[in-house]
């Protein structure tokens, strides 16, 4: 029978009563994929902006000590018995509690109980965190109870996009990216600042009467304009040394190409294979430790990167196409687009199909439903297999 004092049953109750920061300022973001919310989880508490270390001494003392004020010596169970300190749990049982444990807002709390407890969030594999929803001011809420989230001390108002449980933030021709959670800020070189692989790279074209067609086909010198900043249509976090950015073109008659750069955090440049066929990208993703991206097309390919052999920066070595699409044709209806979104979800990496069913108005085109398939990618066939069960 368990006991009020029984140190496996105050377990849940610790990982949910520890603060996670005052209510009166700031805002919390917390990731929606990937590995970050375990990198955030295993921050000292410290260093934690949203952690006051004495706040989780407190409580820790006195459980503690109810615990053993509470019961007599001569009536002392070996409940009672069990180590005065948390850090003596079991790993097992302290998975089994970070397991239960849905928002990366209480990993976060349970990662500030003690050192071996942080240990054991950074090396035990749980499921991820719920996703929450972050407002362009700069409001968050945690789902799926919708309450407020808020972090003492950052202005998350006006960022452009989410990269992992990092948000992402324009300046001047570059960008930076804070982690609410860590408070820890990356930047990211200026988008005017690439390394040409090779460096003697130039736009080549042919003319077709009075047409000047790019030659053989558009590629990194062809999409881009010297005075104007391209537009970062995906960033993904491979590694903390090592990002890659889908770049848009800045010109209008290189349509929707983009191309793929990568860098390092704190560098001075990004890399680009300036020869390389510049596709219609639509999103990239992680999988198995291995970067994909995907084409309008519905093509998937595999983005090799290795490290130049003198620079020792990081460089795209090779685009291999894993699964030819077979894509749903928007073109057939003027008011039918589609996207493609790439994901990893529960070991498998699916590609979301959304067909978009516009109205023509006076503005132009307005979007009205959208209808959602989802696709399996089965690499050793090489072909998308249609999910029954999207859920899944």
């Amino acid at each position: 029978m368990k006991t009020p004092g029984c140190l496996a049953c105050r377990l849940p109750q610790l990982a949910r009563l520890l603060p996670v920061a005052p209510t009166q300022a700031g805002t919390l973001y917390p990731p929606h994929s990937d590995s970050a919310p375990r990198e955030a989880a295993a921050l000292p508490p410290e260093r934690h902006p949203a952690l006051h270390p004495r706040g989780a001494a407190r409580l820790f003392t006195s459980a503690t000590a109810a615990s053993s004020d509470s019961t007599p010596m001569a009536d002392a169970t070996p409940c009672a018995r069990q180590p005065p300190s948390w850090a003596e749990i079991p790993q097992d049982l302290a998975g089994k509690v970070l397991s239960l444990l849905p928002t990366h807002a209480d990993r976060v709390r349970f990662a500030a109980v003690c050192p071996q407890w942080r240990a054991a969030a950074r090396q035990l594999r749980v499921p991820r965190p719920l996703p929450v929803l972050a407002l362009p001011d700069g409001a968050v809420y945690s789902l799926p109870d919708g309450k407020p989230l808020h972090f003492p001390g950052l202005d998350l108002a006006g960022f452009k996009t989410a990269c992992g449980s990092w948000l992402v933030f324009r300046r001047d021709d570059g960008c930076f990216l804070v982690d609410p959670f860590t408070g820890t800020k990356v930047t990211l070189p200026a988008l005017s600042c690439v390394r040409l692989i090779p460096p003697d790279a130039v736009a080549r074209y042919i003319r077709l009467g009075i047409i000047s067609m790019f030659h053989p086909y558009a590629t990194w010198m062809h999409i881009i304009e010297p005075n104007k900043t391209p537009a970062i249509n995906k960033l993904i976090m491979c590694s903390p040394n090592l990002f890659a950015a889908l770049i848009g073109s800045t010109m209008a008659n290189a349509a929707q190409n983009s191309q793929i750069l990568v860098c390092r955090p704190g560098s001075s440049l990004w890399s680009v294979q300036a020869n390389d066929r510049c596709l219609v990208f639509d999103d990239m993703a992680l999988y198995q430790g291995k970067l994909y991206a995907i084409a309008r097309d519905e093509n998937l390919l595999i983005v090799n990167i290795s490290e130049d052999p003198s620079s020792g920066d990081p460089q795209v070595s090779q685009i291999q196409q894993v699964i030819k699409g077979d894509p749903f044709d928007a073109g057939l209806n003027s008011v039918v687009k589609k996207k493609i979104y790439l994901v990893e979800s529960c070991g498998t990496l699916l590609m979301v199909r959304r067909k978009v069913f516009c109205r023509e108005e006076d503005v132009g085109l307005v979007a009205g439903q959208s209808e959602f398939e989802v696709f399996k990618a089965d690499l050793e066939q090489s072909e998308w297999a249609k999910s029954d069960n999207p859920r899944r």
